[in-house]
């Protein structure tokens, strides 16, 4: 149990406790990966890098086809990776996403590739946040393999559980300070100038040479938007776990997975397990449970949102995905890590600027270049800060 003197106001940590590094959520996908689900996913992300929806660009290139971005792991995954950080009943609250760190073993994914994967609860701390006062910052660990035995990443997600009331009360998201931008057509001009001058880029997918980066180096900037709710609704569809009949339990026999039980979300922000099994809708993130805030601006003001709003994940794949895009065919994404200030919301666009913060000749993935991000709003209101370290090509 962990208590705020202010108001004495409590957050009920104590069901949490006894999962604490214990195996959690036995959720696995039934089927292999597709190119069409590739393609779904970088289509709703919107990230027309051609490698991964271009058949015969793909087919040129030095991978022979169709291949997966490294942000397309966590579409191999349930829950959209964060289920293993949210286990255990804390009533009165909800859960948003706080950040992600992944690390990759340098096998790409393909189709006809299956993942499974082993989860864990990794711990806890509260803190007080100006947000909702006592608030739990959780972690979870996921383990991703394929069907050769090979470990293709491993990730640690970060949720944020916090006390609906108060949230509530505190109103640091309520509706009346986030009415939806309109944008005018000259302003949608410019937003759509700048998304083509990123595709054009580096499209062709020519990587960096190591030797000729330099600390200082610009990315080119990315802008992600206008979102809506259509768009957070494709981003929802682009991940596997989000199509009727993709994914089942399999707890080995006897074990008790907390990810079936009482979170202690509220009555509307739930699913109904038994239901889904005639309804799918009753375990679909866009019509019932704990995602369908984000494209129900009703259900987001119930749980101190203020209105439609993006996925954590999405924000952590447009981080991946700058990054790659700009690091070419030959470059390749070790580890990287993302802290989440805020969601996107209803109304606003993401831009996406990265620079070259740091050259480390031996690290332990070799050569490699440490690049930071920044996502902002139109109002530049930080809402991602990433880092991630790239390997690169060396100069002959």
């Amino acid at each position: 149990m962990s208590d705020t003197k202010q108001d004495e106001i409590t957050l009920d940590t104590s069901d949490v406790d006894k999962w604490v590094g214990k195996r959690v959520v036995f959720a696995e996908m039934w089927d292999p990966a597709s190119a069409t689900e590739i393609r779904r996913w970088v289509q709703s992300l919107d990230y027309p890098n051609p490698l991964h929806w271009d058949e015969e660009f793909a087919r040129a290139s030095k991978f022979g086809g169709i291949v997966a971005p490294q942000s397309f792991t966590v579409a191999m995954d349930y829950g959209h990776g964060c289920h293993p950080s949210c286990v255990g009943k804390v009533p009165g609250t909800h859960l948003i996403f706080a950040g992600e760190e992944w690390w990759f073993y340098g096998t790409p994914i393909r189709p006809g590739d299956k993942l499974t994967q082993e989860r864990t609860f990794a711990g806890y701390k509260v803190t007080d946040t100006s947000f909702a006062g006592p608030t739990m910052f959780a972690d979870g660990d996921t383990v991703h393999i394929n069907q050769d035995g090979i470990i293709v990443a491993k990730e640690r997600a970060t949720s944020i559980r916090y006390l609906v009331e108060e949230a509530k009360k505190r109103a640091v998201y309520a509706a009346e300070k986030r009415a939806p931008k309109t944008w005018t057509d000259e302003e949608l001009e410019e937003v759509a100038r700048l998304r083509h001058d990123w595709i054009l880029s580096n499209r062709e997918g020519v990587s960096p040479i190591y030797d000729a980066v330099e600390v200082g180096d610009k990315l080119p900037r990315r802008v992600i938007g206008p979102h809506s709710v259509v768009s957070f609704a494709l981003e929802c569809r682009g991940h596997r776990q989000n199509v009727w009949g993709t994914w089942r339990w399999n707890p080995p026999e006897g074990y008790r997975d907390p990810a079936t039980e009482d979170a202690g979300f509220g009555e509307k922000m739930t699913y109904d397990h038994d239901a889904s099994k005639i309804d799918p809708r009753m375990h679909d993130g866009l019509f019932h449970g704990p995602s369908s805030g984000h494209i129900n601006p009703n259900k987001a003001k119930d749980v101190g949102m203020g209105g439609a709003y993006g996925y954590g994940a999405s924000m952590n794949a447009w981080h991946l995905d700058t990054i790659a895009y700009w690091a070419g065919h030959d470059g390749y994404i070790w580890h990287s890590k993302t802290q989440f200030r805020s969601p996107a919301f209803e109304g606003d666009v993401t831009y996406v600027d990265g620079e070259v913060v740091e050259k480390i000749d031996d690290s332990e993935w070799g050569p490699v270049v440490r690049i930071k991000t920044v996502m902002t709003t139109q109002d530049g209101d930080k809402i991602l800060t990433g880092v991630a370290e790239v390997s690169l090509p060396r100069g002959r």
